[in-house]
């Protein structure tokens, strides 16, 4: 694949992530079934969607992912902080998903904070610059 095959949309306007590996960490099953739907459709291989941080630090260990979408706030109340750093610690570029305005996020952490419900040409702005990176590699 050529950088101007990812960096360029195919006809129907669609982001080609083809060769991107996302881990998504969503705990709303019907939104993380939506966005797993959607990356895919984009060329996407997505892992996920798991509810909790153990959940995706086990995904982790089996491949690491190019991009995580992160929803800060987790099932039980779990926060995704510790995930986030970990992510960083490893070069994955994170995107955090969250309904709350403010969060305790460093902004150097995360390559994005995207409000929810996600607006999709927002997460095409985030993810675009990431599939340049990996078929530039």
């Amino acid at each position: 694949m050529t950088s101007s095959n990812a960096i360029n949309p195919p006809e129907d306007g669609t982001p080609n992530l083809n060769g991107m590996r996302i881990l998504l960490v969503e705990d709303s099953w019907h939104l993380g079934t939506a966005l797993k739907s959607l990356l895919q459709a984009w060329g996407a291989e997505v892992v996920g969607p798991v509810a909790t941080v153990i959940a995706a630090e086990a995904s982790m260990a089996e491949r690491r992912p190019d991009v995580a979408l992160v929803d800060f706030n987790l099932r039980g109340g779990e926060r995704a902080d510790r995930l986030i750093n970990r992510l960083h610690d490893q070069a994955v570029c994170v995107i955090v998903t969250s309904g709350y305005a403010a969060l305790p996020v460093a902004a150097e952490k995360v390559m994005a904070v995207l409000q929810k419900p996600i607006d999709e040409a927002e997460l095409i702005k985030s993810l675009r610059p990431l599939a340049r990176a990996k078929a530039d590699r």
